[in-house]
C-alpha cells in the first residue's frame, strides 16, 4: 500500500499543479500553424523549462513521443533526479491531439480523466527545436533533438516566449550530459 502511495503522490501533485485554478484571463497563446505528427515523433531533450513539481532538479530530461495505432500519442518522460547519477524517474502520460487542423494543441493525460493543456508554440523548419507552452503561461518546455542548442537560438526562443507573455525569469536550464 505504501509503495502504491509513493508512486501515486508525484502524479497527483503534478495533476493538481497542471489543472489548478487560474483566475487571471490571458489571451490564448499563439501556436504554430501546422505540425506534421510523424516528423514530430521521437525523442526530445529538455533544454530548459518552467518545471512542474515532479521536474524540479531534473537532469538529462528527455520526452519521447510515439504515434499509437488509435491516434493517441504514447509519451515517455525520463530524467535523473537531482544529479546525473540520481534515481531515474519515468512517467508515461498519453497525449491526444485536440486541434486536428494544426496538430499543435494537445491534451496530455497523466491521470484519468484530466487532460492538461499542451500547445506547440514554436517548431523550427527542420523539426530539431520546439517549445511546448500553455495558455496559463505557468509551464513551458524548450526542447531539441540534441542535448544542447546554440546560445543565439536560446535567446531567440526566450524573446518569443517574452512576446507570448511568459515571465522568462522563471525558465531554468535543464542540465544535460551524455
Amino acid at each position: 500500500m505504501k509503495q502504491t502511495l509513493d508512486l501515486l503522490m508525484p502524479v497527483l501533485a503534478m495533476s493538481i499543479s497542471l489543472f489548478g485554478c487560474d483566475n487571471t484571463s490571458k489571451p490564448p497563446i499563439t501556436i504554430v500553424p501546422q505540425v506534421k505528427l510523424e516528423r514530430f515523433m521521437g525523442p526530445w531533450y529538455v533544454i530548459a523549462n518552467i518545471p512542474t513539481f515532479i521536474e524540479k532538479g531534473a537532469h538529462n530530461a528527455v520526452e519521447s513521443y510515439r504515434l499509437a495505432s488509435d491516434g493517441s500519442i504514447a509519451t515517455t518522460f525520463t530524467f535523473r533526479q537531482d544529479s546525473f547519477d540520481g534515481l531515474e524517474k519515468r512517467y508515461q502520460p498519453t497525449g491526444f491531439v485536440v486541434d486536428k487542423a494544426s496538430n499543435a494543441i494537445w491534451g496530455m493525460q497523466f491521470v484519468w480523466p484530466f487532460k492538461s493543456d499542451y500547445r506547440i508554440v514554436y517548431l523550427n523548419a527542420d523539426y530539431t527545436q520546439t517549445v511546448i507552452g500553455r495558455d496559463k503561461r505557468d509551464y513551458v518546455w524548450i526542447m531539441a533533438r540534441k542535448p544542447e542548442i546554440p546560445d543565439s537560438d536560446y535567446r531567440d526562443i526566450l524573446g518569443l516566449l517574452t512576446r507570448q507573455g511568459y515571465d522568462v525569469r522563471q525558465i531554468q536550464k535543464v542540465p544535460q550530459r551524455w
